[in-house]
């Protein structure tokens, strides 16, 4: 199992505006893809907050290759509706993680 995080640091102000653009726009969006079977969506704890909110995003793929389909299909165009629509009011980075059973 392949699985995609994304973790995002959110200002204050724009807080409970971008969680639910995340549920009601952009997750359902990568979801429809097909290229992951599901998702986990969190609130880090025990974090600094005094300049925001930190949350994760975690995208599980069956495999590298849909993985890769993802990143070179549909990536590009979501990030640029990110940006585009919070600026310099998120701050994000991404990890590659493979399931160990």
């Amino acid at each position: 199992m392949i699985i995609y995080n994304v973790t995002t640091h959110v200002a204050h102000s724009i807080s409970a505006l971008w969680v639910a653009w995340m549920k009601e726009k952009h997750i359902p969006e990568i979801m429809e893809k097909g290229c992951f079977n599901k998702y986990q969506f969190v609130r880090l704890l025990d974090s600094d907050e005094s300049e925001g909110v930190t949350y994760a995003v975690q995208f599980y793929a069956t495999d590298r290759q849909s993985y890769e389909m993802y990143l070179n299909t549909y990536a590009p165009a979501l990030r640029e509706d990110a940006l585009s629509s919070w600026g310099n009011k998120i701050i994000g980075f991404r990890s590659l993680m493979e399931s160990i059973d």
